[in-house]
């Protein structure tokens, strides 16, 4: 059996990152989850959650020495409250968190990205989303993986009525439309990431939607 994976989870609170983690402390081919968050997660054997401040991660910090990163890490045009705010978010403490772990020998990334994801899409949240894949493809991974879901349904702890409405919609007509723009569940997501961050293989890879359920 290969040697079980010291992972980092980087957005362990979010819709995705919830299903990760339950995934990741529940696998035996995971040693230990690294979660550091901004407040504190309930407590588990297998679980690390440092207490962290994103604008200012310690180049130095003892935790980040893992095997791999999923992550989930993301905010909304709301929540952020400018583009500059949802960009920091979205790209910069998604790419620091690269950097550093690689630096610390990670060699293997996963993204949760976004379908559509294109440093020169007309859209601002695609293009954020494609400068960060174009990016992280310069860090220097033996394995980078960008998992591009769609509309994600579940529920989230921030409500966004547009979404919402979007998810209703797309389930009611999932049986008219095309497999990449029907709904992709975040357990399905989950467990796309958490595989590539398991068993990765050289290169870089792109999972699309039409994959993920």
């Amino acid at each position: 059996m290969a040697q079980a994976v010291k992972l980092l989870l980087v957005g362990a609170t979010g819709l995705v990152g919830r299903y990760v983690m339950a995934l990741a402390l529940s696998d035996p081919r995971i040693s230990l989850v690294v979660a550091p968050t901004r407040r504190p997660l309930l407590a588990h054997p297998k679980l690390l959650a440092p207490i962290v401040n994103f604008e200012r991660l310690s180049a130095d910090a003892a935790w980040l020495n893992t095997d791999a990163v999923v992550c989930t890490l993301g905010t909304t045009m709301k929540a952020a409250g400018s583009k500059e705010a949802f960009e920091r978010v979205d790209h910069d403490y998604p790419l620091d968190v690269a950097r550093l772990a690689r630096a610390h020998g990670a060699q293997t990334y996963v993204l949760n990205s976004a379908i559509g994801a294109n440093v020169d899409s007309p859209f601002f949240y695609n293009r954020v989303k494609g400068q960060l894949e174009q990016d992280l493809n310069d860090v220097g991974f033996n394995s980078l993986t960008h998992v591009r879901p769609g509309v994600i349904g579940g529920s989230r702890e921030e409500v966004r009525l547009g979404e919402r409405a979007l998810v209703l919609l797309l389930g009611i007509a999932a049986p008219l439309l095309p497999q990449r723009w029907r709904l992709n569940p975040p357990l399905s997501i989950a467990r796309a990431l958490l595989e590539a961050a398991i068993n990765p293989m050289p290169g870089v890879h792109v999972v699309t939607s039409e994959r993920l359920g």
